[in-house]
């Protein structure tokens, strides 16, 4: 990040005051981490190209200087970017809507995924919304991939069949989901795909890699990458978390205060248990 950056594009909080007169001070909110560029924000619209967060000038809240995030004592952002959260649904849950609205794009993306075989690498948060996305979409099998084993349980917590590849090989799957991002782990998934199967490329993998190109010609395989969400997909998520459709709360894992925040970013350099830490800023 650079310099001055304040992260936190998860995020769901209380509005304080509002330009916009759909949202009064007290309404509780999550909304999408946008901020369009300087040329699109005047007109209130969004992206005037219709990009959303594929729009290489956009800029993400809690990911750019410009934009700063929800571990600031205030978050500004665009009203036609925010959701109001339905009442009855807690202001944690709710800041789960962006991790999961990443499962849910990863999803649609699959197509029909009724009575499919789903085999999911990584079993950190957004490989766990992928498995609870993948079953309410009608999977016939969830099999979670995971080294971790703490993660492997939270996947079997939430339905999903687990493996430990350092001990068995996941079983065929029609439909692949690398939800890791690290280099190598691509060419496995084409060696694990059966002829004509999907790989959906979640995981944000920022080294080179290599395929073996043959390999999935032969099988006539189909590989889509995937970033972020829509705006469709963040108010889908919220819909499925307010009527209880998905139940995100396993994903969490600790609630923590700010002071907490550095010890804690040490903890997950490493592989571990932890899915979904929180940050609450009132907690001392």
């Amino acid at each position: 990040m650079e310099t001055g950056t304040v992260l936190g594009h998860e995020f769901s909080g209380v509005v304080t005051e509002s330009a916009s007169a759909a949202f009064q001070a007290g309404d509780r909110v999550i909304g999408l981490p946008l901020q369009e560029c300087d040329e699109c924000r005047p007109s209130g619209q969004g992206c005037r190209d219709r990009l959303g967060i594929l729009c290489p000038r956009n800029r993400i809240i809690g990911l750019s200087a410009a934009a700063p995030g929800g571990y600031a004592e205030y978050l500004r952002m665009p009203a036609h970017h925010a959701l109001k959260i339905p009442d009855g649904l807690d202001l944690k849950l709710a800041a789960l809507t962006e991790p999961l609205a990443v499962g849910a794009h990863a999803v649609r993306a699959a197509g029909n995924l009724l009575g499919a075989r789903v085999l999911i690498i990584g079993a950190g948060p957004i490989g766990l919304a992928v498995a609870l996305l993948a079953q309410l979409a009608g999977a016939r099998d969830v099999v979670v991939s995971e080294i971790a084993v703490g993660r492997r349980a939270k996947a079997a917590s939430i339905g999903a069949k687990v493996v430990d590849p350092t001990a068995d090989k996941p079983g065929p799957a029609e439909i692949i989901f690398e939800c890791v991002g690290v280099p190598g782990l691509l060419r496995q998934c084409i060696e694990l795909a059966p002829l004509h199967g999907r790989i959906i490329v979640v995981g944000v993998c920022r080294a080179e890699d290599q395929i073996f190109p043959r390999v999935a010609l032969r099988k006539e395989l189909s590989i889509q990458f995937v970033l972020g969400y829509t705006a469709y997909e963040f108010a889908l998520v919220l819909d499925l978390l307010a009527t209880g459709r998905i139940d995100a709360a396993p994903l969490i894992t600790a609630v923590i205060g700010l002071d907490q925040t550095p010890a804690m970013f040490e903890v997950l350099r490493q592989p571990g248990d932890h899915a979904k830490v929180l940050i609450d800023p009132r907690l001392i």
